[in-house]
């Protein structure tokens, strides 16, 4: 009874309390969703026959956790990215709730916000999308640090024939943990840059204008970080291009007729 209290008394305060950021979307420590919340989660995580590590965090797993937040959160459109929701699945509260969201919650959110001439919603989209790439480098750059510490766990399990099976078995704990935590932020990247082009065709059928052109470029510029998350590589170069040489595919929207008509500021 005590446990199922504690439960409910930790969904209640994430509901009531988003996770604190700082600069750049990164989290801000606090005593509630740092321990209190985490804790109760990893009580809830092991009653649902999860793996769950009792190790302290490397300062890599640290950075890598404040690192990825303003990706699965969005902090200008609480209705579109669910940070409460996001919030007890970080904190295995809750199970994991992003699969079932839609691209099209950004585009709603657009739509529903009050702007005094059409094209500012393209320059809001193109904004985000830019936010993103800006911070990607340093985000990928964390994750292939947190691959690196699960490398030398793994080599150390090998070599050190002493290691109590308890220890070996909360390393193994600790790595699916992060790995759970990396396919999240790779499915947060993906669904991003879907609620991106789902909000750029739409805008386009709804309000078309020549702004379209410098939004869908900063699209693409996102595209090959989308493609190096989904095959894994974090840790080869943090250009965004993954080596080699770029080719750039013609804009579909390019060839669309740009609407001049100037819209007098009400």
């Amino acid at each position: 009874m005590r446990f199922v209290a504690l439960v409910l008394m930790a969904g209640l305060a994430a509901a009531c309390v988003s996770r604190p950021v700082g600069d750049f979307g990164r989290a801000q420590p606090g005593v509630l969703h740092d321990r209190a919340m985490p804790y109760i989660g990893s009580k809830v995580a092991a009653n649902r026959g999860e793996p769950v590590s009792n190790f302290n965090q490397t300062d890599q797993e640290r950075e890598m956790h404040d690192r990825t937040w303003r990706f699965l959160v969005a902090a200008h459109s609480r209705d579109w990215m669910f940070d409460t929701n996001a919030e007890l699945q970080r904190t295995r509260i809750g199970p994991a709730k992003d699969h079932r969201y839609g691209p099209e919650r950004y585009y709603a959110w657009l739509r529903s916000t009050h702007y005094q001439s059409s094209p500012t919603r393209y320059n809001s989209v193109g904004r985000h999308i830019l936010a993103d790439i800006d911070t990607l480098p340093t985000t990928f750059r964390a994750i292939c640090a947190v691959e690196e510490v699960d490398r030398q766990r793994r080599i150390a399990l090998a070599e050190l024939p002493g290691i109590e099976a308890s220890v070996a078995a909360n390393a193994q704990a600790r790595f699916v943990e992060n790995r759970w935590h990396i396919d999240w932020f790779v499915r947060a990247l993906n669904y991003r840059y879907q609620s991106y082009a789902y909000a750029l065709d739409h805008l386009l059928v709804e309000t078309p204008h020549e702004q379209s052109m410098a939004v869908d470029e900063n699209l693409r510029r996102l595209g090959p970080w989308v493609d190096r998350a989904n095959r894994g590589d974090f840790c080869s170069g943090l250009t965004g291009g993954g080596g080699g040489a770029v080719v750039t595919i013609p804009s579909r929207y390019q060839t669309m007729m740009p609407d001049r008509e100037v819209i007098p500021q009400k």
